[in-house]
């Protein structure tokens, strides 16, 4: 049977051009047929994505994939890199272990996007990480009301308003102020950017919850709704942007079983020295700095593209 894998890379990084190559020797080493992004046939019919490059090739990735339901494996080429999973040198063993199928594989959930125009006009779009509206003027704020499940909420003057989901907590969100929320819990944050107001604090809400933003009419300043950092669209004044739980996950493949908290100390390198609890399984900890994660959460667009 024939086995294929979608190799998805940076081009614009020697690096990525470099790992790409290596990554496809390694796959047809271990009876891999490799298809290139720019292929016809795109995602149909693959076993596999492999990602090289950081977490905005990952989106661009999984935007190329949305509906197949083929899982995708990141190798980070980038900074953060909280959605890959392996790094630039276990390639080789990755490959063995696609070849293998010793993996698992994670859904992710998403967010569906609903955009009403006062023109009447309906859009939709989505998001793995976070649905952002912005002021589209750099130098005026944009006046908003934000509502949960069809109440209003608060309205204030703000640079924007950030809609993300768990795995999104360390990305745009996490940079405006929002809270960490561990990858398996099913939820949605609302994080205001900037806002003159008394109450503009981030809020948790259920999976059941619908998230709406609002351009007031008495804002001076239109908007923009950004999915992912990639998909834009203009929001003239009287737009409302509705955002809940999406009717797709995005699968990722997992080759490691390292817990959130680890990966977490890894990729932001925090001060974890002297700890001496106890792990999972009752054996007391050693003293030292974290283990090497293999991300989880998101990460923004511009980390590593």
């Amino acid at each position: 049977m024939n086995r294929s894998v979608l190799l998805v890379t940076h081009s614009g990084r020697a690096e990525a051009v470099h790992a790409a190559e290596e990554a496809r020797l390694a796959l047809q080493d271990v009876g891999m047929t490799i298809i290139d992004e720019s292929g016809s046939a795109g995602a149909s019919g693959v076993e596999m994505v492999v990602v090289l490059g950081g977490d905005g090739t990952i989106l661009r990735a999984a935007e190329l994939t949305r509906g197949t339901g083929v899982p995708l494996l990141g190798v980070n080429l980038g900074h953060v890199g909280f959605l890959a999973e392996s790094e630039r040198e276990d390639i080789h063993e990755a490959a063995r272990r696609i070849a293998a199928r010793e993996y698992d594989v994670e859904e992710r959930r998403t967010v569906d996007v609903r955009v009403l125009r006062p023109d009447g006009v309906v859009t939709t779009g989505w998001a793995i990480n976070e649905a952002t509206v912005e002021k589209a003027d750099r130098a005026r704020m944009v006046e908003v009301v934000v509502e949960v499940d069809g109440r209003p909420l608060s309205s204030f003057g703000c640079d924007g308003v950030v809609m993300a989901t768990s795995t999104g907590s360390t990305a745009h969100a996490f940079s405006a102020g929002g809270p960490v929320v561990w990858p398996d819990v099913d939820a949605t944050l609302l994080v205001p950017v900037s806002a003159h107001a008394l109450f503009a604090r981030p809020i948790v809400v259920g999976p059941s919850s619908v998230l709406a933003v609002e351009i007031l009419t008495r804002s001076g300043s239109p908007g923009v709704l950004t999915c992912d950092g990639r998909r834009k669209e203009d929001l003239p004044v009287g737009t409302r942007v509705e955002v809940r739980r999406g009717s797709e996950s995005v699968r990722l493949a997992r080759m490691s079983h390292a817990p959130f908290t680890d990966r977490l100390v890894s990729r932001f390198a925090l001060p974890v020295t002297g700890w001496r609890g106890r792990g999972p399984n009752g054996t007391a900890a050693r003293d030292g700095g974290g283990t090497r994660g293999t991300g989880v959460a998101g990460a923004t667009p511009e980390d590593g593209r």
